[in-house]
């Protein structure tokens, strides 16, 4: 078996050209070839389930038969099993293919049922690149994969930069990878949008053979060691949050059929990964190098403010405009037709705000920070030059009582001055209840699970509350935005709804308060 490690990088087609002029690849000439690829699997998807690929390649009159095993892959970094040889069409040989006797037996005991489920067919420009210490494959694919199912043919375009590390660091294949993308003239300004993927053309072809939208992703359970270090720990942490973050950034970018607004939580789970992300930076901030923790902190910043006018609108028009078009016309009434108006602007703001949030995900700027971030995390090391990078017994987890107790001091005394600050003061408890809980998040598994869940769901219910309060007074900001007009008097009625249910929210701030003071800490 091989453990192959590639980058995977999906190019604008309008970077194409610009790509092909990069001196790196310019300086020899590309192998070109048409791969002609069949994947396989059982009529009730058994590989895939297991994230496994078979896949017999035609290559010339050559055919090739290869298996993948499942993975993990962040930051379009992935790293998997693979075996390949030549083979006969149609013919699995899995235990002449597979070294491994246990899964080449699995295979073999399924060989009879794969039947073909989709194909790719593409031409790869393939260059060798010796970069430092590094010898690299890198490999620029352009066709599509192609399905058939109940509801018809389905193709869907390829056009992807893989970049596979023949022998060297993985460091190495992260600086070619950002050097690529730098684009010819290697400058931050005129860089190409190479944004790494984590979804493979396997992946891809299975979601169109099955007919399959993109969905949401929440964020996975971390699993930390208690031996880590806090370095260790904080690495595991960020790539999760990239993991996290990369899973939502399709459905922004992509607008739903006939051009429908994609679904809200896309938005939504992307931002709830940046602020994770950010919070890891905190908590872990005094194991990291300094300006690491500052400057990454800033540049997350950022991104999450661009995503924000997109998930503001999304709340006003999905969750507070259809509780007040019940709520009937102000008792003036209102010019006709003042409400459709209403609705017509509301949804051009939110479709504006979704393009702003798109291009900030799609953009030259975002695909180098990717790769910038992913390859800083993974160089990552201790600061004491003598550590083995591990800490022996419960180290992490008497670290994380210690981190946690000083943020829960600060929240009890926040909550207890919050109500006097208003809505600002408000605001802040809510982002540090926000940290805090992801922290929690972040080192649960270190701590006990019970106390854990006690102190979370405290947390949560105080959240949820001053969420909706902010939403409120988000909502009652949004409105003000609208231009006098016929819809005035409809505006001011929604307006004075909304300030009802805020002032009705705030009655129930006092009980808050008085819970977060006593709330549990999630250590014993």
């Amino acid at each position: 078996m091989s453990q192959e490690t590639e980058l995977k990088l999906e190019v604008h087609p309008q970077d194409l050209v610009a790509l092909l002029r990069h001196p790196l690849l310019k300086a020899q000439p590309p192998r070109r070839e048409r791969l002609l690829n069949t994947y396989f699997d059982t009529s009730t998807l058994s590989l895939r389930a297991q994230r496994m690929a078979v896949r017999e390649r035609r290559v010339g009159r050559r055919t090739l038969l290869t298996v993948k095993t499942a993975g993990q892959s962040v930051g379009g970094l992935s790293q998997r099993g693979e075996w390949e040889a030549p083979s006969r069409p149609g013919v699995f040989d899995f235990p002449a293919l597979v070294d491994d006797q246990a899964l080449a037996a699995q295979l073999a005991s399924v060989a009879w049922q794969l039947v073909p489920v989709f194909r790719t067919d593409f031409t790869r420009r393939s260059w060798v690149l010796q970069h430092g210490p590094a010898r690299v494959e890198v490999a620029l694919d352009q066709g599509f994969i192609a399905t058939g199912n109940a509801q018809g043919n389905h193709r869907q375009p390829i056009l992807e930069l893989e970049l596979e590390l023949l022998q060297g660091p993985v460091d190495a294949l992260l600086d070619l990878a950002h050097t690529l993308a730098l684009g010819p003239q290697g400058q931050a300004a005129t860089a190409l949008r190479l944004l790494p993927a984590n979804r493979s053309k396997a992946e891809r072809g299975y979601a169109l053979f099955m007919g399959e939208r993109l969905q949401p992703a929440k964020a996975t359970p971390l699993q930390l060691g208690t031996g880590m270090h806090p370095v260790q720990a904080f690495r595991a942490a960020a790539l999760s949050c990239l993991a996290h973050l990369q899973a939502n950034e399709a459905g922004v970018l992509h607008p739903g059929p006939e051009g429908a607004l994609p679904d809200p939580e896309f938005v939504h789970q992307a931002r709830v990964a940046l602020r994770r992300l950010r919070t890891g930076l905190r908590i872990f901030r005094s194991a990291l190098p300094r300006r690491f923790a500052a400057h990454w902190s800033n540049e997350w910043k950022l991104l999450t403010n661009q995503l924000g006018d997109a998930r503001n609108w999304d709340v006003f028009a999905t969750e507070w405009m259809p509780e007040l078009m019940e709520s009937g016309q102000p008792a003036s009434g209102a010019a006709d037709g003042s409400t459709d108006a209403l609705l017509a602007w509301v949804q051009l703001q939110r479709r504006a705000a979704w393009q702003r949030a798109a291009d900030a995900l799609g953009s030259r700027e975002h695909a180098l920070r990717l790769l910038a971030f992913t390859r800083a995390v993974l160089c990552l090391q201790p600061a004491d030059p003598t550590s083995t990078g591990t800490l022996a017994g419960d180290s992490l987890a008497l670290w994380a009582r210690a981190i946690l107790s000083e943020r829960h001091a600060g929240l009890r005394q926040q909550a207890r001055t919050a109500r006097r600050v208003g809505p600002e003061g408000r605001h802040a408890l809510r982002i540090s209840l926000k940290k805090l809980r992801y922290a929690q998040e972040f080192l649960a598994s270190v701590l006990p699970p019970k106390r854990v869940a006690r102190s979370t769901a405290v947390l949560a219910n105080a959240q949820e509350l001053l969420g909706r309060l902010n939403d409120l007074s988000t909502a009652h900001t949004l409105l003000g935005a609208v231009a006098p007009g016929p819809a005035s008097a409809l505006v001011v009625h929604w307006q004075q709804s909304l300030q009802a249910r805020l002032e009705a929210g705030l009655l129930e701030l006092p009980a808050m308060e008085r819970s977060l003071e006593k709330a549990p800490t999630p250590w014993g």
